[in-house]
């Protein structure tokens, strides 16, 4: 997808789909449903269907929803991304570019393996980007001086030494702390991959490429054949 230009800017899980491997399980389905229809309750506006499991598939994962996408290898603007999945060159009014997806892809992975956010991004129930950047901040440490350069926003935030003025306190937390999932040599490497994604200059992202070969990912298909 970004070697052809195409920047999705909303991945989460709500837009990654199961790909289906062998159409005859659709097949099924269907002849499941007009031999032995699904309960239904039929109201005077719309009718509410009972579920039907379906058998657990073993296609390709497929990304979904490219509503927000963005064309061109070109550096773009504006605002995207749902809001405690922004990247902060998004929030700060920068140009961006595929690396907001990396930015993504490292929230997400996040989700599914620890069932709670990486950042809050909340200040009193109401999202905020002074709090999103503190909860960066505490887990990335500062931002270097050329990203500070890229935005005149980022004044409201640091100061011309880049020491953090917001009226937000920092939070006390690392990825260490906060991952309760993983332990031992699996811990290392999840977190070892979350840092190479979650770096203040989109330049210093791997590309989704490279990401593909990291050793947390690489982990289950080497350890199998190794067997």
């Amino acid at each position: 997808m970004h070697e052809s230009g195409v920047v999705h800017t909303d991945i989460s899980p709500n837009n990654i789909l199961q790909g289906v491997g062998d159409s005859s399980i659709l097949s099924k389905m269907e002849e499941d449903e007009l031999k032995r229809p699904i309960a239904r309750k039929v109201l005077s506006d719309r009718s509410i269907y009972h579920s039907r499991p379906m058998p657990v598939c073993s296609g390709l994962p497929v990304v979904s929803d490219l509503g927000e996408a963005r064309f061109g290898k070109e550096k773009h603007y504006g605002d995207i991304m749902p809001g405690i999945y922004r990247a902060p060159e998004v929030i700060l009014e920068m140009e961006w570019d595929y690396k907001v997806d990396i930015w993504s892809i490292g929230n997400m992975i996040w989700d599914l393996a620890e069932s709670h956010h990486l950042f809050f991004a909340k200040e009193n129930g109401t999202l905020s980007d002074e709090q999103h950047l503190a909860e960066m901040v505490s887990l990335m440490g500062p931002p270097p001086p050329e990203f500070l350069m890229r935005s005149k926003r980022c004044e409201r935030f640091w100061d011309a030494e880049g020491n953090w003025k917001g009226s937000i306190c920092i939070p006390e937390q690392t990825f260490g702390l906060r991952e309760l999932h993983f332990s031992g040599e699996d811990k290392v490497l999840f977190l070892n991959f979350l840092r190479r994604i979650f770096r203040w200059l989109p330049e210093e992202r791997p590309t989704a490429e490279e990401l593909v070969y990291d050793d947390f990912l690489m982990q289950p298909i080497m350890a199998k054949r190794d067997q």
